[in-house]
């Protein structure tokens, strides 16, 4: 009872000078203490009585979100999402590791082994916060947490620790100009994503070849209030425009990364799952022909052959009945307008996300090859002969940031640019789901609201449709 009214004392006299001082785990009646009631974000010192001197203090244990299994929900007929958060898999390594990504991983495995590393359990009593934290004790580097539970190290860490690596030098300057180019393209931004309408010839991804890469850019330019850099979820080919998603935390990245997956998984040659909630992507594209029927659903598996004895590879349509390496693909399509000059604009809504599946289903199954695309259309092409209009006008190229070809490459061009175009994208609204998550890990998603977006066509494209809208009202009149 005595020691229970010097804790009280301690407490109230504490809690009156606001200290920020821990009291030494040899007295449990001291182990309540002010810092206990502060729930920061980021690692402090602490003092203690103890002749081990001050403290390093992480953040209290919250368990993180699954994305995977956010993105599996979402696609689910269920009305509800579920934050799997398994406190078992999250380890005190693990914490230390994820709140101090600084610290070289043997540094911290050291500290284990020498037994350097303390735990305050928070216990649950009555739900008074200030009343449950236990006494410092060791830790093992495998133990889980509980939700709530501090780790600390000691001072001497950020003492042995190596110096921070120089940052990663970018591979390229922006300079003002590209850098309001690249701003340019963003057409919405959210806590949680970043929307870009990606032009023609901007690779997404670098590579062999690749100077300039959308990843790059958004490295170097898109951070905005972030501290990470902007990730990519899916892919766009680099000759095709139009809306790319970038996910601008790890969290929702995870969501974005299992979203795409699970509707490419949901789709098979057997029907294909719907849900209101789940991803939807709309394309245009511009073909040479016209398909024999004006609506339809193409279901061909594809696979990937060498070619150029092992310098190149190229997707085709396996219709030879093995199963060997092939993916299934599914394609709807829907003829917008056929020109009487043998092009056709088409709808497409892939239900999967194969490489090259658009314009593969489009040359191979359709038999009707995109404009511009001279890996699969290439015979199409040695046979066209180039658009020819009164309208048409030589332009004087300008200059283009990275050396983008964005002047010409229409219907009346020689060598047109690449006619697909993603056009339209639904998506089930992450910042809004992760912030209901954050307030209840089992979140209605039936109030959940879907974003839509719209990216208007690349130069190129819209003066082919008006090239072709205008001949054919030069005909009917006619």
């Amino acid at each position: 009872m005595a020691k229970w009214r010097l804790a009280t004392a301690t407490l109230r006299r504490q809690l009156q000078s606001q200290s920020p001082t821990i009291s030494a785990f040899k007295d449990p009646t001291k182990s309540l203490s002010a810092a206990a009631h502060h729930c920061s974000h980021s690692y402090s010192t602490a003092q203690t009585d103890d002749s081990r001197g001050k403290w390093l203090t992480l953040p209290p244990f919250s368990p993180t979100i699954d994305g995977t299994a956010v993105g599996k929900d979402l696609l689910s007929d269920g009305d509800s999402v579920k934050a799997s958060t398994d406190n078992s898999k999250t380890t005190a390594l693990r914490w230390i590791l994820r709140c101090r990504p600084d610290l070289p991983r043997t540094l911290v495995q050291k500290l284990f082994r020498l037994r350097q590393v303390r735990r305050e359990m928070c216990l649950s009593v009555d739900g008074d916060e200030l009343l449950q934290r236990s006494q410092l004790k060791r830790v093992a580097a495998k133990e889980s947490l509980n939700v709530g539970d501090r780790i600390y190290l000691p001072l001497s860490v950020d003492n042995d620790t190596p110096p921070t690596p120089p940052a990663k030098k970018e591979s390229f300057q922006c300079s003002e100009e590209e850098r309001k180019f690249v701003c340019s393209l963003v057409l919405y931004k959210d806590p949680a994503i970043i929307v870009l309408n990606k032009p023609h010839g901007l690779a997404v991804q670098g590579g062999s070849g690749i100077k300039t890469s959308i990843d790059e850019l958004a490295a170097t330019c898109l951070t905005f209030d972030k501290s990470e850099s902007p990730r990519l979820v899916h892919r766009l080919d680099r000759d095709c425009s139009g809306l790319l998603v970038l996910a601008r935390t790890q969290t929702a990245a995870t969501v974005l990364h299992s979203i795409f997956r699970e509707k490419t998984c949901g789709a098979s040659a057997y029907g294909v799952k719907k849900n209101i909630k789940s991803l939807k992507r709309k394309y245009m594209a511009l073909v040479i022909g016209c398909p024999r029927r004006q609506k339809g659903q193409i279901s061909a598996p594809l696979r990937k052959v060498v070619v150029d004895d092992g310098k190149s590879d190229r997707i085709t349509v396996n219709d030879n009945g093995e199963l060997v390496s092939t993916q299934h693909a599914i394609t709807e399509y829907k003829v917008i307008e056929s020109s009487p000059h043998g092009y056709t604009w088409l709808e497409l809504r892939p239900l999967t996300g194969r490489k090259h599946q658009l314009r593969v289903h489009c040359a191979e199954v359709l038999g009707t090859p995109i404009l511009g695309d001279y890996k699969y259309g290439w015979q199409a092409h040695k046979a066209r002969e180039p658009f020819v209009s009164s309208e048409t006008t030589p332009t004087k190229p300008s200059s283009s940031p990275f050396g983008l070809d964005l002047d010409g490459g229409d219907v009346s061009s020689k060598q047109p640019h690449l006619h697909l175009h993603s056009k339209q994208i639904d998506l089930p609204n992450i910042s809004q789901l992760l912030e209901k998550m954050q307030v209840s890990s089992d979140s209605g998603i039936s109030d959940l609201d879907s974003l839509k977006f719209d990216a208007p066509l690349p130069s190129h494209m819209q003066l082919s449709f008006n090239l072709l809208k205008s001949r054919v009202e030069t005909c009917e009149k006619n």
